[in-house]
């Protein structure tokens, strides 16, 4: 059934910080929004996110999440738990989502459905990332890891590339490269030498856990390793399914193509955050958002 007789001017898929600020810019813009969270956003595994701007002791992520849905409640914005199973559009060029029994109407689309990180496997993985002993994002909190034992879990030279980065934090650095298959380059191999970064490429045959808290990796050879902290450098799914088969372009990574005014290469369908190709920080993806709701109200 349809689940609103008035046509919504926006319909915002995605209730991470993009999201959640698009709400916030175009219900202060007097626009008709709802805004539908599948209840995923990688920001509520956040601990504590210490390089969001105004926040100098730091936020946890469902604290700012929390905040961001109270604010675009208060000036209209509905926000409603479920998932957009299926998009399409109309004769005259309206928006239809379909939300498990429900329908809904939109003049136009904001995507904000954002990354799946693909999960090392591992006990206790959502465990071990809010108590921020695995960590997806040294851009975000690599300088809460100075100095630390470190150990990246990369699959070719990805892993590499994380394990420069994060160079810059800790002289205590190793890699370890799951999958005989991920073969690295004699250049990267290289690379990792004159960086001192220690170079793992036994398998894991055995995660030991106290408790909730991963305490070591147990290798082929018998050897435990231990560290202060675990990165994983294994990449994510871009959710970008409900604009492509629209018919929208993406990127080879499967990130949405946009233009400036983030509007996908379907008019009337936008996209911000990390669906789209950038840098995946949640204030970038809440500028974006603020970029996408002005083009929107401008659209309508």
């Amino acid at each position: 059934m349809t689940n609103d007789d008035r046509m919504l001017d926006c319909l915002i898929i995605g209730g991470g910080p993009a999201g959640l600020t698009a709400a916030i810019y175009l219900s202060r813009f007097r626009r008709k929004v709802k805004l539908i969270d599948a209840g995923t956003s990688r920001a509520s595994l956040i601990p504590r996110s210490h390089n969001y701007p105004g926040f100098p002791d730091g936020i946890t992520g469902n604290e700012l999440l929390a905040r961001l849905r109270e604010q675009a409640s208060r000036y209209g914005a509905e926000v409603h738990l479920g998932r957009v199973e299926r998009l399409a559009i109309d004769s005259d060029k309206t928006f239809i989502a379909h939300c498990g029994d429900e329908t809904y109407r939109a003049r136009s689309i904001l995507l904000a459905t954002g990354v799946i990180d693909v999960e090392p496997d591992l006990p206790n993985c959502k465990d071990a990332i809010k108590q921020g002993f695995l960590r997806h994002c040294p851009i975000c909190d690599g300088y809460e890891v100075i100095d630390q034992k470190v150990a990246i879990l990369g699959q070719g030279e990805p892993g590499i590339k994380e394990a420069l980065f994060i160079r810059t934090y800790t002289n205590d650095l190793t890699l370890i490269n799951l999958g005989a298959e991920n073969k690295l380059s004699e250049e990267g191999r290289k690379l990792l030498h004159e960086a001192n970064i220690k170079l793992i490429e036994e398998p894991i045959t055995e995660v030991q856990v106290t408790g909730k808290q991963i305490a070591g990796f147990k290798l082929a050879s018998g050897s435990v390793l231990t560290f202060d902290t675990v990165y994983s450098a294994l990449g994510g799914l871009v959710v970008s399914g409900l604009a492509v088969q629209l018919g929208a372009t993406c990127d080879d990574s499967g990130n949405l193509v946009v233009n400036g005014a983030m509007q996908t290469s379907i008019p009337g369908l936008y996209a911000a955050g990390d669906v789209v190709h950038g840098l995946n920080q949640i204030c970038v993806g809440a500028g974006q958002a603020a970029i996408a709701a002005t083009a929107i109200h401008h659209y309508l």
